[in-house]
């Protein structure tokens, strides 16, 4: 089964839900990684502020590649909202 894109705007990109992976570190706090993002990652001292990097880290990525016309992947697991 293909997917079609209805993604046509950058705000389309932005609201997109990547996996993301945490790992703690020996020395404290954490690094965090958008895998289906090559080179997103950051870290933070607590869980809280690691998403908080992790997400202006993605949003900087999605804009970069935006502006630049680079291709942008979809998140490698996606999730599935029904409305009634």
């Amino acid at each position: 089964m293909k997917i079609k894109s209805k993604i046509s705007t950058l705000q389309d990109y932005l609201k997109l839900n990547y996996p993301i992976t945490f790992y703690p570190e020996t020395e404290g706090g954490y690094t965090v990684i958008i895998q289906d993002l090559p080179g997103c990652i950051s870290e933070g001292d607590t869980l809280e502020e690691a998403m908080k990097n992790i997400l202006d880290a993605k949003k900087a990525w999605l804009e970069t590649a935006w502006e630049y016309g680079d291709e942008i992947p979809f998140p490698s697991i996606l999730s599935l909202v029904i409305s009634h």
